[in-house]
């Protein structure tokens, strides 16, 4: 599954063409080549970077997964490792597609290990921005982190409103510990991912933004710089986020010793009045005579008292808010 096209003065001019042809539609003058490699091969990896004598270390990188994000120089390319996120809403759970790129003045050759990137979604984006691609490969590069750093920013939007969420579940009238404690662990999760994936990207577009680099040409320059203001406020974002889950765990902790508390205040309390008859109630089953005893006037007293001192400590411990 190999996605090609060729563009000429900022427009397509072909696409659908095989790997063997590269050469050919180099040669052409004003023409900038994008080639998607889904899983590629060995050999098909090597045809590509026999065409354009790549770096046996970039190659290397593009072929093994889990590389940090990152963009490397080299003497004729440059190498570029990224990630697109996706958030599940039902699990919080985060889902990554790792991304590399070779990137020459001619041509951009991008390679997914798996199905998981959405490159077609990628492809509307790139058409959306269809007219900078007159500025050559610096567009089509700014079309792939444009479209890699809005999944993050997007990413990070949905974990605000999952976070929203939970700050309602937790302030609930009906406890919600275990659900809490369960999604707070599963955001705070997917926020420690998100944060390694986005965190080295501010150095990446913070790279291609220097002049000594001479990647990006002046016309492209402020689209550029609108990336590194989005990565920044994406990073910022995440650790507040993140910083907001643990102060919702220490919160619901709190809560929960609050609501502990006053549960054994209401107990004591419960278990004070239940005191009263059963201390009165133990006098007088005393085997002895007493005041009373074998007398009607002897448990109408100690009725009394029962009553009497159970609504008084009642009056007074609700008085005390202690019930």
């Amino acid at each position: 599954m190999t996605t090609t096209r060729c563009y000429r003065n900022g427009v397509l001019f072909d696409e659908g063409f095989s790997l063997e042809e590269l050469g050919e539609y180099l040669s052409h003058d004003n023409a900038i080549i994008w080639v998607d490699l889904y899983s590629p091969s060995p050999q098909e990896l090597q045809t590509v970077a026999d065409e354009l004598t790549l770096h046996s270390l970039a190659v290397e990188g593009a072929a093994t997964a889990q590389q940090r994000p990152k963009f490397n120089r080299y003497d004729n390319h440059d190498f570029l490792s990224a990630y697109a996120v996706r958030l599940d809403a039902e699990t919080g759970e985060l889902t990554t597609a790792e991304v590399a790129a070779f990137i020459t003045p001619k041509a951009l050759i991008t390679v997914r290990k798996d199905d998981s990137f959405p490159i077609d979604d990628l492809l509307d984006h790139l058409d959306q921005n269809a007219e900078l691609t007159s500025h050559g490969i610096s567009a089509l590069l700014y079309g792939l982190l444009d479209f890699v750093i809005d999944g993050h920013f997007d990413t990070v939007q949905a974990l605000d409103d999952q976070i929203e969420t939970l700050e309602d579940l937790l302030f609930d009238d009906r406890p919600h510990d275990p659900d809490v404690q369960r999604r707070s662990f599963e955001l705070r999760k997917s926020l420690v991912q998100l944060r390694r994936v986005i965190l080295p990207m501010r150095e990446v577009v913070n790279t291609l933004i220097r002049r000594d680099v001479d990647l990006v040409p002046s016309a492209m320059a402020p689209y550029y710089q609108d990336l590194y203001d989005h990565v920044l406020r994406a990073t910022e974002w995440t650790d507040s986020l993140r910083d907001l889950v643990s102060t919702i765990v220490e919160t619901n902790l709190t809560i929960q010793g609050n609501r502990l508390n006053i549960i054994t205040k209401k107990v004591t309390s419960w278990a004070a009045i239940i005191a009263v008859p059963t201390a009165i109630t133990g006098f007088y089953g005393q085997n002895l005579p007493y005041p009373g005893f074998a007398h009607i006037s002897g448990f109408i007293a100690s009725t009394l008292l029962i009553v009497g001192l159970s609504v008084g400590l009642f009056v007074v411990f609700k008085r005390n808010d202690w019930l």
